[in-house]
Parts: C-alpha cells; structure tokens; sequence
C-alpha cells in the first residue's frame, strides 16, 4: 500500500461534513443553486467587517520594513501583548504576552497544544457530541480520544468526564459554545469540572482543561460563554477568528495558557516549538498585525439570530424535534427514524443537505449549519416538511 494504513482508514470514514460539500457541488450543477438547500458546512457566509477592509487597506498602502518576514514563533511581541489584554478581560486572568501564541486558526492551536502535552498513549476525553475532527487531532500525536456521553441537554456531565479518567489521561478537551449543538456549559458546571480536575492534581496527576472556542462571541438571548483560565489552573484556551470575524480562509487564532499553570515556562517553551516543528512556523504575519487592531470587533450577529429563529419556527411547525442552540450557528435535530444516516440521505432526495450526527459521536441525530441565506431557509422548510411526511 503506498500510503499509510491509518490515512487509508480515515480516508474510508472522511469526514460527512465534506461529503455533503461534495454532494452539494453535485445537486447545484444538477438541479440549480437555487433548487438546493445546503445546510452542511460551517462555513460564515457573512462578509468581514467594513474595519477588516479598512485596517487590511491601512497596513498595505503604509508597508513596514520586515512586516511580511520571520518572526519569534510565538508571533509579534506586540500583537501577543494585545491578544493577552483580550483574553485577560474574556477569562478573568492576569494574562501576559508570555501566556500567549499567534497560530493558525483554532485547528493550528489545538494541534500545538496537543504535540506538546501528549506522551504516545495519553489520553484526551471528549465529550459528545464533538467537533468530528478531534479525533485526528488526538491521533496526530499519537493520543488515544476517550469520549463520554453528555447530559440530555448536552451540557457536560462531571460524573461521566471522572469515570474516564485513568491514569494516562493526559487533558479534557471542551468546546462551548459547541459544534454541534450549540450548547454553552453554563459557569457552576465549568466550577464543578474544574474541581473534580483539582482533586486529581492534589492527588499527584496534573489533567489539562483544553477549551476550544472559536464560537465565543456568537451566543444569543444574552446567554454568556464562562471563563475557564480564572477557574482552572492547568487550563489552556484556543480560539479563532474564523467566524467572529468571518475570515476562515485566513487562517488565524490564539492559544492562550493560565499563567498559574504547572511549570508555565516549559510549557510555554514547547508551545512556541511545537507552532515552529508542526511545520506551522508562525500564523500569517499580515493576519497578526490585522486582528490586534480588531480585539472589541465581530460579525454583526444580529442575520445568524435572524436565521436561527426563523429554521427553529419552520422545523417546529413541520414536527421536528431540538434543542434550541444557544450559540454558534448549528441546530442538532432528533432525527425522525433511529438510523440517522438514513435520514440525512432520505432528506437528500429532496435536495436537502444535513450531516449525520453519528459523524460527531451522536447518533440519532442530523445537523445543519444556518449559516445561509434567510431565502435558502424559507424555501427549504416546505422540503423538509415533505420529507417528514413522505416517511409516513
């Protein structure tokens, strides 16, 4: 076989995500773009915001000598400084430019932080449902991921995250608001896993706490996303600019570290190596100096509100079954049959594109991104009506 075995296997089960991509591509060309309805890929199909034009203008029509060259692998010292100040006021803690790395989106930041903390067999535990590509994040660094049921409401439960927990458990890996539900972990649950993690470090055994939160500043009916750095020590915070600035292509984020945590220097030093070695080098320099000028500036959320309550009242009214997503732009819906798979393609034949949720660890359910246009939701409800109905 003249690729890796493994990469084969994952080649077999890829992504349904990027299935329902490739499907999507299928139909249009088939049907028409305006005869398919494509709720599949997270993909922010909002524009950036008019300052993201305006500083991109400003930093290219005034070129600084070096901007565009190497820099320290952790990223502009100014630029960390400003990201610190950021997190400092999101999480409550007194972080420091020397707590902070520049990286290539959230995905680039996970993947250095999980290179840099894992021993061949660590144990990382997951929560599911979970963002479908964790599990190759793991195994990039040759982790082994331990997924836990979560409560029916999928918030987080402490009682399944302990009876995980062996003694090569390495980190708890967490996503609020979480793809693919939407769900935020409300603040006494973070409390609750932080000290069950406590207890464990006061028994010798140190378990990171990972929060991924590329989804952070997109939350609704004033529902706020908890801290983890100020009620965590050994806790690490990975975001992206991806969608609250809508610029996924771009390829940028932050990994951030507690300044308390356990031997914060060698931590930070295999941080900055790993972001060099994982073949990363540095996050794109120009994205740097852009997202330090735009730390108090997001997406107008106001459309993904918008696009939410106008998918929940059709999927309602048609007899679908959900918990209404408190943040991101996903709604994780009960599928109608058992086999969600069956159901994902079923509603394919009505130009419908979903993704199953056995893909993200949760089965017996479908997901759909409302990242669309409000038209491509008005016009998919009757389809999915008749897709409920056709299955008698």
């Amino acid at each position: 076989m003249p690729i890796a075995a493994h990469i084969s296997e994952s080649i077999e089960k890829s992504s349904w995500i990027r299935k329902m991509f490739e499907e999507g591509i299928r139909l249009k060309t088939e049907f028409g773009e305006d005869n398919v309805y494509d709720f599949s890929l997270g993909n922010p199909d909002l524009e950036p915001p008019e300052k993201f034009f305006e500083v991109l203008k400003k930093l290219t029509k005034k070129p600084v000598k070096g901007a565009h060259g190497y820099m320290p692998n952790a990223g502009f010292p100014s630029v960390l400084k400003t990201i610190a100040a950021k997190v400092s006021r999101e999480q409550g803690a007194d972080v420091t430019a020397a707590h902070v790395i520049m990286t290539c989106g959230a995905a680039g930041g996970l993947n250095t932080v999980l290179k840099t903390i894992l021993n061949p067999g660590n144990e990382v535990i997951i929560s599911k449902p979970y963002f479908v590509e964790y599990n190759s994040y793991v195994g990039n660094h040759n982790g082994v991921a331990m997924h836990v049921e979560s409560n029916p409401d999928f918030s987080i439960n402490i009682d399944n995250i302990q009876a995980a927990i062996t003694p090569k458990t390495k980190a708890v890996l967490i996503n609020s608001p979480n793809n693919p539900t939407g769900r935020v972990y409300p603040e006494p649950l973070i409390k609750e896993l932080a000290e069950m993690l406590s207890n464990f470090h006061e028994k010798g055994q140190t378990i990171y706490l990972i929060s991924d939160e590329p989804y952070r500043e997109i939350v609704y009916d004033d529902v706020r996303v908890p801290p983890v750095l100020s009620n965590y020590t050994n806790s690490i915070v990975v975001n992206s600019y991806s969608k609250t600035l809508s610029i996924p292509g771009e390829r940028i984020g932050y990994a951030a570290v507690n300044p308390a945590c356990e031997d914060i220097d060698n931590l930070m030093a295999g941080l900055i190596m790993c972001n060099r070695i994982l073949g990363y080098v540095n996050a794109p320099a120009l994205m740097q100096r852009i997202v330090a000028e735009l730390t108090d500036v997001t997406v107008d959320i106001t459309p993904y509100r918008k696009r939410r309550e106008l998918l929940a009242e059709g999927l309602k009214q048609s007899g679908y079954s959900f918990p209404m997503p408190e943040g991101a732009f996903y709604i994780f819906c009960k599928s109608p049959i058992e086999d969600d798979v069956a159901f994902v393609r079923h509603l394919q034949k009505f130009n419908i594109l979903t993704v199953p949720g056995s893909g993200f660890g949760g089965p017996g359910y479908f997901r759909m991104a409302y990242c669309v246009s409000e038209e491509v939701i008005r016009r998919s409800i009757p389809k999915f009506r008749e897709a409920l109905e056709k299955l008698g």
